[in-house]
């Protein structure tokens, strides 16, 4: 052999490991998803994190005063043996801290303060990666529900595009691998007309969790009145909030489908029918017939379904399931509507799927199972 060929061969061999270490470093492999939150009461080390390739540590907090991400004590063991303890189970999962979430507009209202001003994003940022890389995370989530007007949208932007900046500037400063970032956000590419910054987010984020869920609750807006499916991925009218519409529009709006994770919930709503004998979907109801907001997990809603010789229907027009016994009627996503959900992201070419949350599914965990599978 030739010293030209010896040279070539060698030339084309770290060319290799370069594409394979690039392709790595970018986060640009499949992502099979879940949340997990701490106050959810499911310790982090009963996770079977063999069936997911990314996992999200839900919620660090923002402080008000200071713009720094915080961990309170009381969970600080939690956060901080988060990697070590799912990856007891599989070594490769990767972990990301997220910050924020939704529940109140105290978050959001915080979150829009943080980034109006530099000083007070550069107090963001520098917290979030001192502490994932303290906690030993490998990537950081930012989820901000919802910048809510155009100047809010402007400064996510900005933010993102600066904490990419930090986010690579750590990483040849340390020798790290460079942290991963995502961020949650709304199903559509528009929050009610107001459109995220499709640019600042392609250039800035590894990719986006779409929560493509919540449309129809039993305990908001006018879908008391009606039964009504909480995730479905098609319409049934033109009218419907549905995940394909969302999902579109992103695309539409100029991100690529490889930067999208179409968001899966765990979860489903209970509503009260009006009439037992109307049961199908957009049966007459009034409100919740569980709890306040009439939410219920998936585990609580199979356990429901055999105590009360439920009657069961999936949907394959709108995929969805849904369930009901006596004047309780439950929308939800079964086996059948997470692997119709899951065939749909990988056939759009999408990153991959998430759900919210892993202490929602049941004991056999069918649907993290049923995702994984589906994927292959």
């Amino acid at each position: 052999m030739s010293s030209k060929t010896k040279t070539l061969q060698i030339f084309l061999l770290y060319t290799l490991l370069f594409l394979i270490q690039l392709n790595v470093s970018s986060g640009q492999t499949v992502v099979k998803g879940a949340y997990w939150y701490w106050d959810s009461g499911f310790p982090a080390s009963s996770i079977d994190s063999s069936l997911f390739t990314h996992l999200f540590c839900a919620f660090a907090n923002l402080d008000p005063n200071t713009y720094q991400v915080t961990v309170t004590s009381s969970n600080s063991a939690q956060f901080s043996g988060f990697t070590q303890t799912v990856q007891q189970k599989n070594p490769s999962v990767k972990t990301l801290l997220s910050i924020g979430g939704g529940g109140n507009d105290t978050i959001a209202d915080t979150f829009a303060s943080m980034a109006s001003q530099p000083s007070r994003r550069k107090s963001f940022i520098d917290s979030s990666i001192n502490l994932a890389r303290s906690y030993n995370f490998h990537g950081i989530d930012l989820d901000w529900e919802y910048p809510d007007t155009t100047t809010h949208m402007t400064n996510f932007g900005t933010l993102l595009t600066e904490m990419r900046a930090a986010v690579a500037n750590e990483s040849q400063t340390s020798g790290n691998t460079e942290l991963l970032l995502a961020a949650a956000v709304f199903h559509s590419a528009d929050y009610y007309t107001i459109n995220y910054p499709i640019e600042s987010i392609s250039n800035s984020l590894d990719w986006i969790n779409v929560m493509a869920y919540d449309f129809y609750g039993s305990a908001w807006n006018s879908s008391r009145a009606r039964t009504g499916p909480p995730a479905a991925l098609y319409n049934v009218t033109a009218s419907q909030v549905n995940g394909d519409a969302g999902i579109t529009s992103w695309i539409e709006a100029g991100l690529g489908a490889d930067k999208i994770v179409l968001g899966l919930p765990f979860y489903g709503y209970a509503w009260r029918l009006l009439n037992a004998d109307e049961h199908g979907l957009f049966a007459p109801a009034d409100g919740p017939a569980i709890g306040t907001d009439g939410s219920i997990n998936y585990k609580d809603i199979r356990d429901f379904i055999s105590q009360n010789g439920t009657q069961t229907v999936y949907n394959a027009t709108v995929v969805t399931n849904y369930c009901y016994s006596g004047t309780t009627w439950i929308g939800y996503d079964d086996t059948e509507s997470i692997s119709a959900k899951v065939s749909y992201a990988k056939q759009k070419g999408l990153l991959g799927y998430f759900s919210w949350q892993v202490s929602g599914d049941d004991n056999n965990w069918a649907l993290s199972q049923t995702a994984s599978t589906t994927w292959g």
